[in-house]
Parts: structure tokens; sequence; C-alpha cells
């Protein structure tokens, strides 16, 4: 697909609204008129290309922007990128009239090459297709869903610590050596430059809270890894009000009438009833649910408990809630949102560019490269499509049909160009020329042997006695 003079409408309506959102700031000028045309430029071309790359920028728009154009803008113009997604949510907020809506956490890994040296945060992953370890950037996700929309709110990059990942990988081989603990290096310190996946989730709630305070969040929900007694400490600071939901392990331990056991043994006596749930306010289906309020020993505290098992499913998943007044059907079904966040993370992987091609190097890069791709999924709520099913009660269009919408709209408006100009067959074999010839990199196969010396290959003639059987 191609990119022409002209940007598609609803991109440019999405930037003129976030440039009003700016202008009312005090902290940060209006953006300029390049800038805005830059933004919408790029947004555009993360649409028709899937990548954040601005050499195929650069062969869309047939030259007319050069990469090292688009770079510079991107490196050193001043827009205030450490703000632009949080203009960009309000953006979306106000237009949609949004006033409440819950929380829902998730994280994913980003394949990077084993090579890579300039990458930012590039780290050991692990993969669970082969079970061995991949390079890759880890990042995590908050999105907000809401009686209308689901948007995402909150990204920030993972990095273990390299300290104290080097200890573990000697502490490990030591243990497993048989050697003392006193024998064994220290643990390093905590060091606040890496923050783990935990509190980087639980500094996410608090950004949110203290940028859109006037937002009623009903729930917090993340699954199994967030289910600890630090995220729910830290995110019940923020939101007192809200229910938290998770899970935890079945091997979790639990407190009840003097007696200590797992989560597990508690409700293979305690087994839960059939009954029907409703799945993220849709499909209805046939589970088994059991719940109890009691004592959870990691987090020192009481919660609700409730044993899930899906229709089809041999063991439970264990779901706990910090409110004790909501019912079990409401923590239930209200759990089952957090599936949403996966679906936002399947559809930026594979239409909003950044996963899928995205050289950009350093932290700027990296951190700027990524809140384009995520402007791309709000810019798209301003699509007249889109927008007319909002208004209309009607099913929202998914990324990727939205996305051929756009390659569409594009190439018709590239098109239009040519057939307005004074000269449209001149315009059109101007074109293609420029196409042809600074635009495609003309590769010379591997593939056929012409051009080879392969004119050896026969038998020898002073080695045919060696043929004799």
């Amino acid at each position: 697909m191609v990119i022409g003079k002209k940007i598609v409408p609803f991109i440019t309506e999405f930037v003129n609204a976030l440039d009003d959102v700016i202008s009312q700031q005090k902290s940060d000028k209006r953006l300029s008129n390049t800038q805005k045309y830059w933004l919408a430029f790029c947004l555009m071309g993360i649409l028709i290309t899937k990548s954040v790359c601005w050499a195929k920028f650069e062969r869309a728009s047939f030259g007319r922007y050069s990469t090292a154009a688009l770079s510079w803008v991107f490196y050193h113009s001043p827009i205030p990128w450490s703000r632009l997604l949080q203009y960009s949510v309000e953006t979306i907020l106000k237009f949609y009239g949004i006033s409440q809506g819950s929380l829902v956490i998730d994280d994913t890994d980003n394949n990077r090459s084993k090579n890579t040296k300039n990458i930012w945060h590039v780290h050991k992953l692990k993969d669970k297709a082969s079970g061995g370890y991949i390079m890759g950037q880890g990042i995590v996700f908050m999105i907000l869903v809401t009686p209308e929309i689901s948007i995402p709110v909150g990204v920030e990059f993972y990095m273990p610590d390299p300290e104290y990942t080097a200890w573990k990988k000697t502490n490990d081989k030591l243990k497993k050596r048989g050697v003392s603990a006193k024998q064994r290096p220290p643990k390093p310190l905590k060091n606040a430059e890496f923050p783990t996946k935990v509190e980087i989730a639980i500094n996410m709630v608090k950004h949110f809270n203290e940028c859109f305070s006037s937002i009623v969040i009903n729930c917090i929900i993340a699954d199994a890894l967030y289910g600890t007694r630090q995220f729910f400490t830290g995110v019940s600071k923020v939101y007192n009000n809200a229910q938290i939901i998770s899970q935890i392990r079945r091997t979790q331990n639990v407190f009840i009438r003097n007696r200590r056991q797992t989560v597990d043994e508690y409700f293979s006596k305690h087994p839960g009833v059939a009954q029907e749930m409703r799945i993220r306010g849709g499909k209805i289906i046939a589970a088994t649910i059991g719940s109890a309020r009691i004592h959870v020993c990691s987090f020192g505290r009481k919660l609700f408990v409730i044993a899930l098992k899906y229709e089809g499913e041999d063991q439970y998943r264990y779901i706990i809630a910090s409110d004790l007044s909501w019912r079990t059907i409401d923590i239930v079904e209200a759990y089952s949102q957090r599936w949403l966040v996966e679906v936002f993370i399947q559809d930026w992987k594979a239409n909003e560019g950044w996963a899928t091609l995205t050289k950009l190097q350093g932290e700027k890069g990296s951190r700027r490269g990524l809140i384009l791709s995520l402007l791309v999924d709000h810019c798209l709520f301003f699509h007249p499509e889109q927008k007319a099913r909002f208004k209309n009660n009607l099913p929202a269009l998914t990324v990727g049909c939205l996305r051929r919408q756009t390659n569409l709209e594009s190439l018709f408006l590239f098109i239009t160009d040519i057939l307005d100009s004074e000269d449209p067959y001149k315009e059109r074999d101007h074109k293609y020329s420029i196409l042809k010839d600074n635009l495609l990199n003309f590769e010379e196969s591997k593939k056929h042997m012409i051009t080879k010396d392969i004119n050896n290959f026969k038998p020898t003639e002073s080695l045919k006695y060696k043929n004799v059987a």
C-alpha cells in the first residue's frame, strides 16, 4: 500500500483533538503544524506498513520524506513524549465521555535477535515453545475496560536486575552442589532502577489515579503473577474502594477453624456447585464454582477465595478478591474481563507495528516507538465506521478490519492525487519512475545458476577405471 499527499481524515481529526488537549496544559506548548503532520504521517505509516520503520515509510510515500528527516523529528523535535500517551488517553476519555471502568493488567514478551546489542532493555526470556531461552523485551500493559470501549492507558518496560540475575545463577549452582548458605555469596541489595513487574503495575495504577482522578475504578484485575500481598496492599492504598481480583496457586496456605491447609485441600473437601456464569457480559457458560471468605496466610488477612472450574476442566483455578461484600458470581464474571487485555496484546502485536518490525535503538527509540504504536490504537477510535457503531450501540470493528479499511482509503487518496494533477499520465509515470529507480531494491537471486561455474560436473576421463565394479 501507499501513502499519498493527503492523510486519511480520521487520523488528522485525532491529531487535532490530541493537540487541543496538549494546548490546555500549562507545562507543554501546542504542537506545531510540522509536528502534527509528522505525527499523522507516522500513524498512517504504521497502519499502512504494519511497522515502525522509517525506511518503509519512505518507500510507501514514494520518497516524499527521507528516512533521515523522519528519524530526526522522532529523536530531536520537542514533542512532549513523556506525557503524550497520557494526553492521548485524555483525548479518548473526553471524546467518548468515559467516567468509570476497570483496570486490567498483564505483561507480554517481544522476541528480539540473539545478537542485538543496541535495543533497549533486551534480556533473556524463557521460550515456552521450546523450553529454552530467547532474547527479547518484557512489557507490562494496563488497559481501561469501560462499558463502551477498552483502551490501553499504561505501559512500561520490564528489565530484571542484572546483578541479581547473576547472583541467582551462581547461588543456584552452589546450592545444587550442596554448598551451605553461609559460604554462598550474599544476596545483592534491591536496585530501584530495576523494579519488579508487581512494582511496575502498582506505579502504573498510581500514575493513572494522579492523571485521571475523576474516573471511578470499580475493579483492578490481574493474573496470578500479581496475586501477592505487595500488589494488593499497594493498589488498595490508591483505590481503597475498588475490588482487587487476581489468582493464587493451589499450594497457597489458608487458615480456617484453627487449622492450616492448602487452598486445594480445602476445596477438595468443600467442592463447588454447577451453575451458569456470563463471560465478559456476553456468552453464558456452565461452570463449577465454590467460594469461602477465609484467611490467606501469605496475605495475613481474610480474602474472598473462589474455586472456579470451567466445563470440561479437571482442576480448579483459585481466584482471590479483596472486598468481601461482593457476591461470588459478580467476582467471577468481573474476573473474566482479564481476557480482554490478552485480546488487546494480540491485536497490538499483529496490527500496530511495534512488535512486528521496529529496530529503533536506545531508550528513546524503544519508548517513543512504543508510544507511537499505542497512539495508533487510540486514533482508530476516531474512524468514522467505529464512531458510528459506538454511537448506535453496535459491535465494534476489529483493529485488523479498520487497518485494512485505512489501507484502502489511503490507496484511493493516492489515486485521487494522480487524477487531480494537471497531467495525470505524466504524474503516474513520475511516481513509477521514483518507485523503480530509487525505492525498489533489486537484489541478485542466489537460486539461479547463471554466471556460476558448474561445467565440471561430469566424469573425469583419467579416472574412468575407478568406475569398474
